[in-house]
């Protein structure tokens, strides 16, 4: 890998189609999906990433049928207490970003307490997002900007392109070098909206629970083939 790569981003699809396919429950999927979760993070920090942002739970998901969502809750319960730990243990800083209100109490305290006891640690970032909408991050980052414009405390032409960087849930990480979508869409499906306008985008079919960190080097070899223009010649 060449330094040049610091930041992919992965939209882990097809956890629900990998169940069905194996006459499984759905359940079945999300749960082989957490542990792939795990074996990437680990797979992906080994191999000199600094940081993993994975969409793990969509505004649009709380649409879900209830049963789901609540079993959905209850697996990242789990991982909060007892899977993170794992990859805490390596040395990993991790850390949340979406609506947290919309989760229950005591999840909002799992993920304040991992961060805060992650918060030193600089080998690796992994980075869930929950309860996520790319609109509704820049939606509230407009709003913040325009508060702050009309208290007087910003002037409007000092928004750059750089204050609203600034201002997102991202803020103090790099955009994504790459993204990752799984389970054969090509769609980013609301994720990261502001943050990937230059990344390389890469579309597999392999459901989520079967990618593997072989999968993982396989983009990575051929996104270090690629030349990044930024629209330049």
């Amino acid at each position: 890998m060449t330094n040049r790569l610091q930041h992919i981003a992965i939209i882990m699809d097809g956890n629900g189609r990998w169940a069905a396919a194996k006459g499984l429950p759905r359940t079945a999927g999300h749960r082989q999906g957490a542990q792939t979760l795990q074996k990437i993070s680990e797979a992906a920090a080994d191999m000199g990433v600094k940081y993993l942002t994975v969409y793990a739970f969509s505004t649009e998901n709380w649409q879900r049928p209830p049963e789901e969502v609540a079993y959905l809750m209850n697996l990242l319960r789990h991982y909060l207490k007892d899977e993170f730990k794992k990859i805490q243990e390596k040395g990993a800083r991790i850390r949340f970003i979406g609506e947290r209100y919309m989760l229950d109490e005591d999840i909002r305290a799992l993920m304040s307490k991992i961060e805060t006891d992650t918060a030193q640690n600089d080998k690796f970032t992994l980075c869930v997002a929950l309860s996520y909408g790319s609109r509704g991050e820049l939606t509230s980052t407009f709003k913040r900007l325009a508060s702050q414009v009309e208290s007087g405390a910003l002037r409007i032409d000092d928004i750059t392109e750089q204050t609203i960087s600034a201002n997102l849930y991202t803020a103090d990480m790099p955009d994504p070098d790459i993204v990752i979508r799984t389970g054969g869409e090509q769609r980013v499906s609301n994720y990261l909206l502001w943050q990937l306008a230059y990344s390389e985008l890469f579309f597999t079919p392999v459901y989520w629970p079967d990618f593997s960190a072989e999968d993982l080097s396989a983009v990575i070899k051929e996104y270090n083939s690629r030349e990044r223009r930024y629209g330049k010649v």
